[in-house]
């Protein structure tokens, strides 16, 4: 091999390999502007999440289609309206958190597993109630239809009295981000083992049919129209949390709101 040539494949092995260490110096500075945007992008923040705050899914548009796609059904004891809703909780509650959230969502799923506990003491003793709204953020921005199949499933389960039971099951068994198991509507049939009562042929037939998958489409509309920035969106009594305490308000701080709000009143009902 003459010089000229061995110089030649010199400079394109060179530029070869250059080229290749550009390429993944943008692929993790890519990865670092969206944790970036995660942190900045306003929720309430967990005591137990790292670096004392959850990150958030910022919406790029996007979603799992129009409600036009299949006919609009209403789970039972759900709101319908310009913002659909699943109530969890004592109807006569005077304090309301609504929750905002996608169930393929990491930052959700860092929500649910920090505040559960003090949701579910503040629901059952009476002094709060839960409006769920459900978003296909990540569906819109990653592909895939989880988001819509394991909104269509929790739904299905609200017929069945089981919506917070499959909910929590849902945010238990969250795939990575990079996966999207929640498409598996055999999968999430499975998960409904393990909530007592959920498995039956009602609750298959509402999952493989998509029943409910308007309801979670119109749903997602609200989420976009709303002009929220991402998910977790929760707010208590109508304020948004990622704006007390610049969103780092931990689950004793949460109580402790409701329960002030509550001060004088009787706990709800039902």
């Amino acid at each position: 091999m003459n010089q000229k040539n061995q110089d030649g494949q010199n400079r394109d092995g060179t530029s070869s390999a250059r080229e290749r260490l550009q390429a993944q110096r943008i692929k993790e500075k890519s990865r670092a502007r969206r944790v970036r945007q995660a942190v900045v992008g306003g929720a309430v923040v967990a005591a137990l999440a790292v670096a004392g705050g959850v990150a958030v899914w910022v919406s790029s548009g996007g979603g799992s289609g129009s409600t036009a796609e299949t006919a609009f059904a209403l789970p039972k004891k759900a709101s319908d309206g310009d913002k659909p809703a699943v109530p969890v909780g004592a109807p006569g509650a005077h304090s309301t958190l609504v929750v905002w959230e996608d169930f393929r969502c990491p930052a959700c799923q860092q929500f649910e597993t920090g505040f559960r506990p003090v949701i579910h003491q503040l629901q059952d003793s009476g002094q709060l109630k839960v409006e769920y709204h459900l978003a296909t953020l990540i569906d819109g921005n990653a592909g895939g239809s989880g988001s819509l199949n394991a909104g269509n499933a929790a739904l299905c389960a609200q017929d069945a009295g089981k919506f917070r039971d499959y909910h929590d099951v849902l945010y238990s068994h969250q795939p990575p981000e990079q996966q999207d198991r929640f498409s598996d509507k055999k999968y999430l049939i499975q998960l409904a083992g393990k909530v007592g009562g959920l498995a039956s042929p009602a609750f298959t037939k509402c999952v493989n049919g998509g029943r409910y998958d308007a309801f979670v489409r119109k749903s997602n509309e609200a989420f976009t129209s709303a002009g929220f920035r991402g998910t977790p969106t929760v707010l208590l009594n109508g304020k948004d949390l990622a704006q007390v305490q610049g969103g780092r308000v931990t689950p004793a701080e949460l109580k402790k709101m409701v329960l002030e709000a509550n001060k004088g009143k009787q706990p709800g009902k039902g």
